[in-house]
């Protein structure tokens, strides 16, 4: 493609404008059409990384990754991804691109969920036995500052507009919502029982929480966290993702071995997939369709196309497969 681009554009007759144009674009259309996303996939007992490349749907690389691996958060701007090492106290930064481990960062007590600002300047890490989220400076790795949250602080998510952190409090069924211009909580309010993943809808309208021991999604106005449904799913539900321009909430069930889908509209369960033994993780590709599924005793991912609602393909990864948070990089 490239070859033919130049021997049309060294012909001694000068181009026409709109032939350049549509060269441009062919060439525009052809670059994007080779950029893939890659599913960073923690294996918690293996103590690695497995990176699937979501177009050819195979891992591409296994990293090694010290302190029982557990949460993912992508930086699309810095082209990084940050794992959560419990054991380890902190997390670890890789290189999305180069697939290759940059360095470790000390947090505290157990590191769990982890997320970053959509500006991409803001590292979030909640210390499930500190019973805090910790900021971190996303270039220097500085810490910036310790907000105390409720108990056991797990799944995080950040608006689309940039202006609020969203912390499951795990063992306080609570939610807390944090001011991120003034690094203060706004909000708490309560939900399900032991809330844990959560997600928020592209318009920053919704936010949807996992509770894993009252079986249910709680939905949430995400200004006031005003309740606004609750919808039964599976056993111990455990962590959310959208799908389909919003139109569909999937949740992993652990103990069912399944994924419910919910539709947005209607807030009623469309289906309830089967997937792996003990599906934990759950990420959208960039092609907001097909969903990637850790599955936590099967060592492996289900990939779920959300328009069929079927279970496409099967990917052996590492043992204790987890991949908690946003683990797809774009």
């Amino acid at each position: 493609m490239m070859r033919t681009a130049f021997l049309v554009l060294s012909r001694p007759s000068p181009m026409p404008i709109q032939s350049l144009i549509a060269a441009i674009s062919l060439l525009f259309i052809a670059n994007t059409a080779c950029a893939e996303s890659r599913a960073f996939i923690t294996n918690q007992l293996d103590n690695s990384v497995s990176v699937i490349n979501t177009k050819t749907q195979q891992v591409i690389e296994t990293i090694k990754v010290e302190g029982k691996p557990a949460g993912v958060a992508v930086n699309k701007n810095l082209k990084q991804v940050y794992i959560s090492t419990p054991e380890a106290g902190g997390f670890a930064v890789l290189d999305s691109d180069k697939l290759k481990n940059l360095r470790k960062v000390k947090v505290g007590g157990a590191s769990l969920g982890i997320t970053v600002d959509q500006k991409g300047e803001l590292i979030f890490v909640a210390d499930w036995y500190e019973n805090s989220v910790t900021v971190f400076d996303a270039r220097s790795f500085e810490q910036l500052k310790v907000i105390t949250v409720g108990k056991s602080p797990s799944g995080m998510t950040v608006s689309p507009d940039n202006r609020w952190l969203y912390v499951a409090n795990r063992v306080d069924d609570s939610i807390s919502q944090i001011d991120l211009k003034k690094l203060t909580i706004r909000n708490t309010t309560k939900v399900g029982a032991h809330p844990f993943g959560i997600a928020i809808d592209n318009q920053g309208k919704r936010l949807y929480t996992a509770n894993v021991e009252s079986n249910d999604v709680s939905v949430l106005d995400s200004q006031t966290l005003k309740r606004l449904a609750t919808i039964k799913v599976g056993a111990r539900p455990y962590a959310v993702a959208l799908a389909l321009n919003d139109s569909r909430l999937l949740v992993t069930n652990q103990d069912d071995s399944t994924v419910s889908v919910i539709d947005t509209a209607s807030l009623k369960e469309l289906e309830a997939i089967t997937v792996g033994d003990k599906p934990e993780g759950i990420s959208t590709d960039s092609d907001d369709n097909q969903v990637y599924v850790a599955n936590w005793f099967d060592n492996n991912v289900s990939v779920i196309d959300t328009k069929n609602l079927k279970v496409v393909n099967t990917i052996k990864t590492g043992e204790g497969s987890r991949a908690f948070g946003g683990f797809i990089a774009e």
